[in-house]
């Protein structure tokens, strides 16, 4: 081999090992982020007390697999010390948006007479004055 192909396949050689020094991911190292981060929200969603069915709506971009052996593993080691589930003091992302819509379906079901007697809003009853 000449000199000169000797130091192109050893240039070819090093930036081939050094991908990763350039911030290219490879797919083991993404699909393991991914499990990871699957495992958290599953272990978060089953230390916050949520359903599985919930923490599956709740994140649709993580892998389910993943989010159930996260829920399944915080489930074990609840159990074992006798961990008791905290409640979010939060909602998500959904339940606030359907907050509003619960409220109106409430209102919806109020009679006539405690339609006219609550004040518009931005607007003070006439006892308030």
């Amino acid at each position: 081999m000449t000199p000169i192909r000797q130091t192109l396949l050893f240039a070819a050689a090093l930036l081939v090992a050094g991908c990763d020094m350039l911030g290219i991911e490879s797919a083991q190292s993404v699909a393991e982020r991914r499990e990871a981060d699957g495992k958290a929200v599953g272990g978060a969603c089953r230390h916050a007390g949520r359903a599985l069915e919930d923490c599956y709506a709740l994140n649709r971009k993580a892998e389910r697999a993943a989010v159930f052996a996260g829920w399944r593993e915080m489930n074990d080691y609840m159990r074992e010390n006798k961990i008791d589930a905290v409640a979010p003091q939060l909602g998500a992302g959904t339940e606030l948006a359907a907050r509003p819509a619960q409220a109106e379906a409430v209102e919806s079901k109020a009679t006539p007479d405690a339609k006219a007697a609550k004040p518009a809003p931005g607007k003070r009853a006439a006892h308030e004055s």
